[in-house]
């Protein structure tokens, strides 16, 4: 396209097959020079001492780029006649080809801009975004920076904030909601569990004092279904209350004599 391009702007020179043979033999020498450096940084980076062993490896992408820029840098000469116009018509290519290639990079810079504007998300809140749940860490200028629960860094364009819907679970708050799931047979007292486990979870250590505990009880087909929801203290500590409520819940409709439910494909494997 590029080469079209030139072509259609009078920009390319009339190629003698001495020139052909150099630009080959440019780049041909500039994916060499880049395997070699790539298995040298390697190399080294395995005989490295630990710490340093990241740090060396971060040198590859770099060496690579600075590689390209110098072939492309002695390549375009014997392409291109260096005129005066020339050069402005070529930057001026390049600049359009940029802009093009650019313009999801600018959409992430105005959606961050937005973003910190609107309060979208900030540094220590805990929001969903595509699937992916995790405390944010850093906003950037093109991306925002997420922390999961198994503690991986993903990183998020800023720009998926005009085509997916965002879940802030804190909004800026220390504190967020949490939610234990209980699976009971139809066959009890829903009004004493209820009461139970509203005594249970109000019991927890990582609960935020001062805070309701609701119990939300749903008929399922196959179960009564509770959801017991409380806020906890720290959101860091949200998967730690999660826990909680399971473990003394379990213990409280089991002191309770209550038979929790079985999905039906267990019961269907068994007859």
């Amino acid at each position: 396209m590029m080469h079209e391009s030139l072509n259609a702007w009078g920009l390319m020179r009339k190629l003698a097959w001495q020139d052909v043979l150099l630009v080959l033999a440019v780049l041909v020498l500039a994916r060499l020079l880049v395997s070699f450096v790539r298995w040298v940084v390697r190399y080294a980076a395995e005989k490295a001492p630990p710490g340093l062993r990241l740090n060396l490896l971060r040198v590859a992408p770099v060496a690579r780029l600075l590689i390209d820029v110098v072939a492309i840098a002695i390549v375009v000469p014997i392409l291109v006649e260096p005129t005066f116009q020339n050069i402005v018509a070529l930057v001026a290519s390049v600049g359009l080809v940029l802009a093009f290639a650019m313009k999801d990079y600018g959409s992430s810079l105005v959606a961050g801009l937005v973003a910190i504007l609107e309060n979208t998300y900030q540094p220590g809140d805990w929001i969903a975004v595509d699937g992916t749940y995790g405390e944010v860490k850093t906003i950037g200028l093109r991306a925002v920076h997420l922390v999961t629960p198994d503690d991986t860094e993903v990183v998020i364009p800023h720009s998926r904030l005009w085509s997916a819907s965002i879940f802030n679970a804190s909004i800026g708050n220390r504190s967020l909601l949490c939610v234990a799931d209980f699976y009971l047979h139809p066959d009890h007292d829903a009004l004493a569990v209820r009461q139970r486990l509203t005594e249970m979870a109000a019991s927890s250590s990582y609960r935020k004092p001062g805070t309701p505990v609701t119990v939300i009880v749903v008929e399922e087909p196959w179960c009564t279904h509770y959801k017991v929801k409380a806020y906890v203290k720290e959101s860091r500590e949200q998967f730690l209350l999660i826990t909680d409520l399971t473990i003394l819940g379990k213990e409280a409709l089991q002191a309770m004599n209550i038979q929790f439910a079985q999905a039906l494909y267990a019961e269907a494997g068994r007859s």
